[in-house]
């Protein structure tokens, strides 16, 4: 049935609706409770509402909202938008559940078969998420965002050449979609007969006159230096790279010293005597925990371990920092900074800290009997997890610090690691991250299983059976044929864990040697061995 309402309440959505888009969300609110007071059976405003709330991270009322404009008119959308509300309080069982309804959906907007694909990604249910963004395209199959999604999704279930398909539609449909040109050149190796190096160059002509540093126009400076390397181009390569990565830098406020004082305050709270064994943890023995710098070789063990019958990966979680700071607020401890806060850590409930977390991860994982929390940076939170979670495994992995910095630099990153696009600041944080593993591996001793990336790459078996035999399990054939490993990958080697182990890469960082003396030097200080 057509809506009854007067002009008056439509006119007052359409305002909304523009101090929305125009990211007025103060006036957007006012004029949307405004709305809703004077029209309360106008369903559309009661959605707006919800939108709104979400927006603002105000899931509760988010879901009131939605809940009342369907109780006055049924729709797909409005359903879709109170699956999101629950997704959004963190009620992921009745989300999933709400989820299979929708699994032979056929919308007729290409928007709502977008929105249910990216639900689909957020659970990393791939293949439904890839079903869903090519029933979209064929909705809307003018539009670059789908291909770029349906790209992305192919590149994690291991399908390069359909990602290319889709990557290079992307840009088709629109040349500034500057992120599509970066996952395209990481795709696979380029070489001297095929390449898209002259059309990154052209691009990078045209952005370079652009002093908007909002736009995300790193990414082609990354792709032409990738490419650059791949064909063996190593000075221009590393000269496009520094100046990618000092507009990536200049679009960001942070401080080196911040991380530092950090790394230092964890090292002198978390100190030998609250490991004395007075602290009680819960005992399961379900996570492996993989850390390290990134671009250590962290997917690769992952794939790996893996690959056992007993072990599923849940990616890239941060699991258990949010239960942390979850418990924090419920203790109503109230930091006055995140120094404080370091302090204050240590007068949590560890046991109840263990549980929560594994019971946050039950979504994230499958039935196997242990499971992978492959996020590098919970080299933060050693000790932490060691007391919540005792009968854990921690697996560190390590690079030639020489080339674990330059992996680092020549990686752009979405939204972590903001001291990788100064090389200073990489060296100096590199020396705080060394720091604070030595300090776990005297506090904790025996407790991290380290792993040398060379290493893995020398002797992939033996290094393959001492992580299973670290983990408690029978050694299983299979861990060593990693790369037929069906199982999605989401991170920056998507494309290199679908290959056999290979040692190009061991090396690739003496090709910058010149350029990379600032580090060399900062690291040398500390006493770090760049040999």
């Amino acid at each position: 049935m057509p809506d009854k309402h007067s002009h008056n309440a439509t006119k007052l959505a359409e305002q909304i609706a523009q101090s929305f888009q125009a990211n007025d969300l103060q006036k957007a609110l006012s004029l949307c409770q405004q709305l809703n007071q004077q029209y309360d059976t106008f369903h559309h405003g009661w959605y707006l509402a919800s939108v709104l709330m979400s927006r603002v991270h105000n899931h509760k009322d988010a879901l009131l909202a939605i809940e009342k404009a369907i109780s006055l008119y049924l729709s797909d959308k409005y359903t879709l938008q109170k699956l999101q509300c629950h997704i959004a309080k963190g009620n992921t069982t009745l989300a999933k559940q709400l989820c299979e309804q929708w699994q032979d959906a056929t919308f007729t907007d290409a928007n709502l078969h977008h929105q249910l694909g990216d639900i689909y990604n957020g659970f990393s249910l791939y293949q439904q998420a890839l079903s869903e963004f090519e029933k979209a395209i064929v909705l809307d199959s003018s539009n670059a965002v789908l291909y770029f999604n349906k790209g992305t999704i192919q590149r994690y279930l291991g399908d390069m050449p359909g990602a290319k398909i889709s990557y290079d539609k992307a840009i088709a449909l629109n040349p500034a979609d500057y992120e599509s040109y970066a996952s395209r050149s990481n795709l696979e190796r380029q070489t001297p007969g095929s390449n898209n190096v002259e059309q990154l160059k052209s691009v990078i002509a045209h952005v370079s006159k652009v002093n908007d540093n909002s736009l995300p126009v790193p990414n082609v400076y990354y792709a032409l230096a990738k490419e650059l390397e791949d064909i063996g181009q190593y000075d221009e390569s590393f000269k496009i790279l520094q100046q990618g990565s000092e507009r990536k830098r200049r679009q960001m406020q942070y401080s080196i010293k911040t991380d530092i004082d950090i790394i230092d305050a964890i090292t002198q709270v978390y100190s030998a005597n609250i490991f004395d064994g007075s602290i009680k943890g819960c005992e399961r023995d379900d996570a492996i925990f993989i850390l390290g710098m990134p671009r250590t070789g962290t997917t690769l063990v992952e794939r790996i371990l893996s690959s056992h019958s007993a072990v599923s990966s849940a990616g890239e979680l941060n699991n258990f920092s949010l239960e942390m700071m979850a418990q924090v607020k419920e203790k109503g401890l109230s930091p006055s900074s995140r120094l404080n806060l370091i302090e204050k850590t240590t007068t949590l409930d560890f046991e109840k800290l263990g549980q929560r977390y594994l019971e946050s991860v039950v979504s994230a994982r499958d039935n196997k009997p242990h499971f992978i929390d492959k996020l590098p940076f919970n080299y933060l939170y050693v000790g932490l997890i060691h007391l919540a979670l005792p009968n854990a495994k921690i697996i560190n992995l390590q690079r030639h610090p020489m080339a674990s910095c330059y992996s680092v630099y020549k990686q752009l990153f979405k939204d972590a690691y903001p001291f990788s696009y100064n090389l200073p600041e990489l060296a100096q944080y590199y020396v705080a991250y060394h720091r604070l593993m030595d300090h776990w591996n005297t506090v904790l001793p025996g407790i991290i299983h380290t792993v040398a990336y060379e290493d893995v790459v020398a002797d992939t078996e033996g290094q393959a059976k001492e992580l299973v035999d670290h983990c408690g399990l029978e050694w299983q054939q299979q861990c060593i044929r990693f790369h037929e490993n069906q199982q999605a990958s989401t991170t920056a080697s998507a494309a290199q864990v679908r290959r056999p182990v290979y040692n190009s890469s061991l090396n690739q960082w003496r090709h910058y040697y010149q350029y990379l003396q600032p580090v060399k030097s900062i690291l040398q200080q500390a006493g770090i061995n760049t040999d």
